[in-house]
């Protein structure tokens, strides 16, 4: 496996597409409340990021696993459905637990990122789940830099779902990104401390915690969104980060 080290110029140039797709979902959650169609935010979405000069990446990109390259700026999957849902006309109702996926192209250089948000009043046990899925992945973020071990990232993960009673999806994984959308190394949400390459300056990850109520298998729906098994409730978080001599600087803020 071979994993692109990238350079301090390079870095910098993915934080300015991570700057960029931050401030966008950030306009397009706020967005995101009862009554408001999917279809609404992916046309949000759209906008702001040709309004920025950049790409929507995920638009016209063939994911593994699809039969066709995904038709939208955004992936927008609800409740129990966990990644890849096409934004339609479904109209957001309180109580929904939306999750918002989003990559940005900017000068050829790629950052990815994503957010769960409750619409309206939502039940404590999502809130709980919300709560404890981003709690994974700034674990997870902590655990990025140097002389640590790939799979570190996906055993604090999975401590971390066990340990509050959830299951973590082990067939969704994250990435590297940057040059790409999708790059080597594969990261698993779960892991051996310890485990896996050596983490190096330059490495640029892309680390998405996805958590469920009550089980950890999937199936793959006709419109190829994934959903829990059991229709439970999923969360998904995700930052962009680069692997720095000093720790780990998350790319996908807006600062």
């Amino acid at each position: 496996m071979s994993i692109p080290l990238k350079s301090q110029k390079e870095i910098e140039a993915i934080a300015v597409a991570g700057r960029i797709l931050a401030k966008i979902l950030k306009a397009v959650s706020r967005e995101a409340k009862a009554g408001t169609k999917l279809s609404q935010l992916n046309k949000l979405a759209y906008q702001l990021t040709k309004k920025e000069g950049a790409e929507p990446a995920f638009l016209g990109y063939k994911p593994n696993g699809a039969s066709k390259p995904f038709g939208a700026s955004i992936c927008a999957s609800v409740n129990e459905v966990v990644v890849h849902g096409f934004p339609s006309d479904y109209k957001l109702q309180s109580g929904d637990v939306l999750k918002i996926d989003f990559g940005v192209e900017y000068k050829k250089f790629f950052a990815d990122a994503a957010v769960t948000l409750g619409i309206g009043a939502i039940s404590q046990e999502a809130k709980r789940l919300i709560k404890i899925t981003r709690l994974a992945l700034k674990k997870a973020v902590n655990q990025a830099k140097p002389g640590n071990h790939l799979e570190d990232l996906g055993w604090i993960i999975q401590k971390t779902s066990q340990s509050n009673g959830l299951k973590v999806i082990k067939s969704l994984t994250g990435h590297g990104v940057g040059l790409e959308l999708h790059e080597d190394p594969t990261i698993y949400n779960f892991g051996r401390k310890g485990g896996g390459i050596e983490l190096k300056p330059g490495m640029v990850l892309a680390i998405e915690p996805m958590f469920a109520i009550s089980t950890e298998k999937i199936i793959q729906r006709p419109d190829e969104s994934w959903a829990t098994a059991d229709d439970s409730l999923s969360a998904h978080f995700e930052h962009t980060v680069a692997i720095t001599e000093r720790g780990c600087k998350i790319l996908t803020i807006d600062n």
